[in-house]
């Protein structure tokens, strides 16, 4: 047949190139994508997404006591039985130990810093306790107006009294065993760092410092 031989040199044509270029064979080094990506080598999370989760925990809850502040002020405002009580004087004492509490942190990241690990770790501890002692001095000031008589129940003012303070302690909580956890874990540098750690739980105690002022000032100018 004439056209023979011009169709059986496109068919050998067509044979080489699919041999050659073809999808049909593997990839150069006999892996395929699948293997390449199982055999990656492990990457610790970025320290930004830790920032990120303090910093949306953080909103979160400043948006949570706003919402109460202005519940607070409204209430106050518009009732005809607001009756306010009298601070007790350990909440003062109370704020300065929370100050206490702040500085005693920021010297721990400072001593961390310089690589001084038993100071870091010294001051860590400090903090804890003036947490703790925090969270004491508050269950004093409940005692005392209970022994006033004075409870959540007992009118508006004192009911909106409990309900910061116990929110506030609660969070300050979470704070405290943070710090703890910080404290007796030994953390994994390759995973996050020790600087990473202490960085985050310090922002979010920070903020429980400049909240429980915020609480004090409201609670302060509603009586």
């Amino acid at each position: 047949m004439p056209g023979a031989p011009v169709l059986d040199d496109i068919v050998i044509d067509i044979e080489d190139h699919g041999g050659r270029g073809g999808g049909s064979g593997p990839p150069p080094g006999g892996d395929d994508g699948d293997d390449g990506q199982k055999r990656r080598p492990f990457e610790p999370p970025s320290p930004r997404r830790y920032y990120t989760g303090i910093a949306l925990g953080i909103v979160s809850i400043l948006m949570f006591f706003m919402a109460l502040s202005s519940a607070y002020l409204v209430r106050r405002a518009t009732t005809t039985q607001w009756i306010p009580i009298h601070l007790p004087a350990i909440l003062w004492v109370n704020t300065l130990i929370l100050l206490g509490s702040s500085a005693a942190i920021e010297r721990a990241r400072k001593r961390l810093l310089i690589g001084d690990l038993p100071g870091f770790r010294s001051s860590w501890l400090i903090t804890t306790g003036l947490g703790l002692a925090f969270l004491a001095g508050q269950l004093v000031g409940w005692r005392q107006l209970a022994a006033q008589g004075i409870y959540m129940a007992t009118n508006q003012a004192s009911g909106f009294f409990y309900i910061f303070t116990a929110l506030h302690g609660v969070h300050l909580i979470g704070g405290v065993t943070a710090l703890i956890y910080v404290s007796q874990r030994k953390i994994d540098a390759k995973k996050v760092p020790l600087a990473v750690v202490a960085d985050v739980t310090s922002y979010y105690w920070h903020f429980m410092d400049g909240l429980w002022i915020f609480l004090l000032a409201i609670l302060y100018l509603g009586k």
